[in-house]
């Protein structure tokens, strides 16, 4: 056992280790490549991911919160993505149109500058996105907010005053928020203020990142403090609708088996739960269920990948009477950088 162990941790260090070298400095090789025509891999390039890994490890490690460190392994993390398909669409380009000129490469780093800040400045917007879903199950119309990936910690307090400075003028029953509130033990509650002065339901629950940080069981219980509702495997009822929270930290089958006890065929059934995952097992017996996790990708084209791991990416998909919603999130989680997607708040219309 301690072998695998070994072995498992080898391995994931490994990962960990190729990963850095293709973010952080194998695009600016190529790119170096792109201008110069020098070869694109020397030892350079592997005692300088070796010299990151260190850093990074540390930093994830220590819990720094020291704001060059952070900007820089978060940010470079972004500008690095971009930087990495960019460097390989132009290295395929000039192989395949022969193509040696300085000015080339530099159109590309000119590209990534570009594209980098476009990002940038998307990253800092909310979008606000209504939604109406119609049921047969009540006459009245009620509205309610779903937010979901604030990741209060990559995000100051202030992204989340911002959030609340877009609703407080709406006019709505209740807040939904899908998980990853919080994301960094350096994040400090008192940053969760803003919320008391809501005068409506805030029902929370948990993400993946809320079992991240330290002491997550404390700071989860601390939540009723500021006007949060922990909602994980509970369920709360609003005049006919029936709220369902299922806990992020637990397998599928167990996730299922939580909507099925709190199921009420004579309610509209809310489902929310942060990864969607589970929609499939469920749909016949929900009117609606309410995810985030997926950021929509991010950054283009990390969308395409992440299509891979969850069928269900982004936006409104129905099957049967049952609809579900995932969202692109509320905010950035790492680098505070979009492309090709946006924070948005979504204003549910239920009528």
């Amino acid at each position: 056992m301690t072998s695998y162990i070994y072995l498992r941790k080898l391995l994931s260090n490994l990962l960990v280790f190729c990963l850095i070298y293709f973010i952080y400095v194998y695009p600016f090789y190529v790119l170096n490549y792109l201008i110069t025509n020098e070869q694109i891999f020397k030892l350079s390039s592997l005692l300088l991911t070796f010299l990151f890994f260190i850093l990074i490890s540390f930093y994830f490690k220590s819990h720094n919160t020291f704001f060059l460190f952070r900007f820089f392994i978060y940010e470079g993390m972004g500008f690095g993505f971009i930087s990495f398909w960019i460097t390989n669409f132009g290295l395929i380009i000039s192989i395949l149109y022969s193509i040696t000129s300085p000015k080339f490469g530099i159109s590309c780093f000119l590209i990534i500058l570009i594209l980098t800040f476009i990002s940038l400045i998307n990253g800092k917007k909310i979008k606000l996105k209504k939604i109406n879903i119609t049921t047969i199950k009540f006459k009245k119309t009620i509205k309610f907010i779903f937010l979901s990936d604030i990741h209060l910690g990559t995000n100051s307090s202030k992204h989340l005053e911002k959030i609340i400075s877009k609703i407080k003028n709406l006019d709505y029953d209740f807040i939904l928020i899908g998980g990853d509130l919080i994301d960094s033990s350096s994040f400090k509650l008192d940053g969760l203020l803003k919320f008391l002065n809501i005068k409506k339901p805030i029902l929370f629950i948990s993400g993946n990142h809320e079992y991240y940080i330290k002491n997550s069981k404390d700071k989860l219980k601390e939540l009723k403090n500021y006007n949060l509702l922990f909602l994980d495997n509970k369920s709360f009822k609003i005049d006919k609708i029936n709220i369902v929270g299922v806990s992020d930290n637990q397998n599928n089958l167990n996730q299922i088996k939580i909507v099925n006890k709190f199921i009420d065929e004579n309610l509209f059934n809310l489902v929310v739960v942060h990864k969607p995952t589970i929609w499939n097992s469920i749909y016949k017996k929900t009117d609606l269920m309410l995810s985030g996790h997926t950021h929509n990708g991010q950054i283009f084209p990390f969308n395409l990948l992440v299509k891979f791991k969850f069928k269900y990416l982004y936006g409104l998909y129905e099957k049967l009477n049952s609809k579900l919603y995932v969202s692109s999130g509320s905010s950035c989680w790492g680098p505070h950088m979009r492309l090709g997607s946006n924070n948005e708040i979504i204003y549910f219309f239920i009528n």
